[in-house]
């Protein structure tokens, strides 16, 4: 007999726990889909790294916790970004937004306003914007720091910056924030991408605003340390 299979608006909204299957892709497209149906989501990870999945292939034996009730919700803080105003591109990350270079011979000028205060400028191959859950992503690979997962803010990382000194900053979660874009060689494009989906092309004369929004995600979890654990084990010798 044919399986019949409800349409994912249908099967979120009678759902009681969202569980994927894959690696840290597959969870930030779920989380992305599901994003106001308030549902918890649980990561099985069969990928790679799978940093954000609490149950690996081999311990499939945390279901029976997940039946029985004994797990944790973990709520997670979201990026809403938009360019130029809300009307022309508006989208969210749970890890990160990239601004990046479009190209490999250029750099970006990025100027980042807090609250309409200009606070840093970064002339490189872009920045990275993450939550404190993607703070262990690229963020990270970019020199920046780990945010404790429970910490409500972001922190800003230049990438490949050309200077001796681009630190990283950290916002507390009122700010808000605006990337101003320019290019010492012309009129070139610019790249910007959500949790690493397709990148948009942005205009090197745009503005991106990102803030914390009001929305989260809760990430089912087996102890207080998760992310911690997930640190030692799956970072640590990489």
């Amino acid at each position: 007999m044919g399986q019949e299979f409800a349409e994912d608006a249908k099967a979120f909204e009678l759902c009681d726990v969202i569980v994927t299957v894959g690696g840290d892709g597959t969870i930030l497209h779920a989380a992305r889909q599901s994003l106001g149906y308030n549902k918890p989501l649980l990561g099985i990870n069969i990928g790679r790294m799978g940093f954000l999945a609490t149950v690996e292939a081999y311990e499939m034996e945390k279901l029976e916790r997940l039946v029985h009730g004994e797990y944790i919700l973990d709520r997670r803080s979201i990026l809403s970004v938009s360019v130029d105003g809300q009307n022309r591109f508006r989208q969210t990350a749970l890890n990160d937004v990239v601004i990046s270079k479009s190209g490999i011979s250029q750099t970006v000028d990025v100027e980042i306003f807090c609250d309409d205060i200009l606070v840093n400028h970064y002339q490189g191959d872009g920045v990275v914007i993450a939550t404190p859950t993607g703070s262990t992503a690229y963020s990270l690979s970019a020199g920046g720091p780990v945010l404790d997962a429970h910490i409500a803010g972001l922190v800003v990382t230049p990438i490949c910056a050309h200077s001796l000194h681009s630190p990283s900053m950290v916002f507390s979660a009122g700010r808000r924030l605006r990337v101003s874009l320019s290019s010492p060689l012309g009129p070139h494009n610019a790249l910007l991408s959500c949790d690493g989906r397709s990148p948009e092309t942005i205009s090197c004369q745009d503005t991106v605003d990102v803030a914390l929004s009001d929305k989260y995600i809760s990430l089912i979890c087996f102890n207080e340390a998760d992310q911690f654990e997930a640190i030692d084990k799956k970072l640590k010798g990489r």
